[in-house]
């Protein structure tokens, strides 16, 4: 048996390594990520595992499977990105790794918040310039609001816990009911009834056609005056422009973006200076105090990095086996 990883990173390899000597299957790590120019390095494997923001378009799947790879594993949660017919097409087993960390994003999420609440990159700036003074940046505190969490996976649920234990009542909304959440009445009927509430809206849903660009104009106008907007989830939840003209008239108090709708090839990357990001957008949100931008790296801890990489394998080693995998995603 043998598996080649794609876009392996120097912090994924040390645990890539681990897990071919406990297992003794030989795994080829490749820098690089899988695109038209990678694809031909699959031949003579019996598996791919892969991460990358950008699209698996039809043409590199095709080129993978002709390569005589189709047991494709993911080393992260969504599967958004991956083109639907050229799997079926092709015959791909598909997995991902729908719980590497919660905790981590759920974390993360929070401690943006609390940041947003108590003003603190406010006060970094000012006392940069050696003013220390209170006024006029006064805090607001967790436990007298209302959080909406939209989406009640393991992340929406991990994050849920962290948010009562400040206090705070929580409500939530998801196609799908939790039924120890259910038994809770935590859930609102609508999101409608959730943005009229909530003076905290924190997204955890995966990206989807129905629910792209769901905080537009329209629902950015049925929330409280001075909401707070949290986003470690897909950048294609948020209506960009929108979100600006939001802030800008005072709608949306502030938010914490650890996603973006135009971040492949922009995050994770390294530009030199600010001036040289290439999106104006993007900088017009990191330039004010009340936005806090983060290139995608809530997930991005010890725990979850390890179990991405060796959840992805021990998947794969499954479909080559056995030709199914507990992680499979039906197309």
């Amino acid at each position: 048996m043998k598996i080649i990883a794609y876009g392996i990173r120097d912090d994924e390899r040390p645990y890539l390594e681990e897990w071919s000597q406990d297992q003794g299957i030989e795994v080829k790590a490749v820098s690089e990520l899988l695109d038209e120019s990678t694809v031909d390095l699959a031949k003579g494997y019996d598996g791919a595992v892969v991460y990358q923001q950008k699209p698996y378009t039809a043409d590199v799947l095709d080129r993978l499977a002709a390569n005589g790879v189709t047991n494709l594993s993911l080393r992260n949660v969504g599967v958004d990105n991956v083109d639907a017919d050229a799997v079926k097409r092709n015959g791909f087993k598909v997995t991902n790794v729908p719980a590497y960390s919660p905790e981590a994003i759920a974390e993360f999420t929070v401690t943006q918040l609390m940041r947003l609440l108590r003003r603190t990159p406010t006060f970094d700036r000012k006392q940069a310039k050696g003013d220390l003074r209170w006024a006029p940046d006064i805090a607001d505190e967790l436990h007298t609001m209302t959080v909406g969490i939209v989406a009640t996976g393991r992340i929406g649920r991990a994050a849920m816990k962290i948010y009562q234990g400040f206090g705070a009542k929580v409500i939530a909304y998801d196609v799908f009911h939790n039924p120890e959440l259910e038994k809770q009445g935590i859930y609102v009927d609508t999101l409608d009834e959730l943005y009229a509430q909530a003076d905290v809206i924190s997204l955890h849903a995966p990206a989807t056609k129905e629910n792209h660009n769901m905080l537009n104009d329209e629902s950015f106008g049925k929330m409280k005056d001075g909401v707070w907007i949290l986003n470690p989830a897909r950048g294609a939840l948020i209506d960009t422009d929108a979100l600006i003209r939001a802030l800008d008239s005072g709608k949306v108090a502030g938010a914490a973006l650890d996603v973006y709708e135009d971040e492949v090839g922009i995050f994770n990357a390294d530009f030199g200076s600010f001036d040289a990001i290439p999106d104006e957008r993007l900088k017009n949100l990191m330039k004010r105090e009340n936005v806090l931008v983060s290139p995608h790296i809530a997930f991005y801890t010890r725990t979850a990095v390890k179990n991405m990489v060796q959840f992805a394998l021990n998947n794969n080693k499954q479909l080559i086996e056995t030709g199914k995998a507990e992680n499979e995603v039906a197309f």
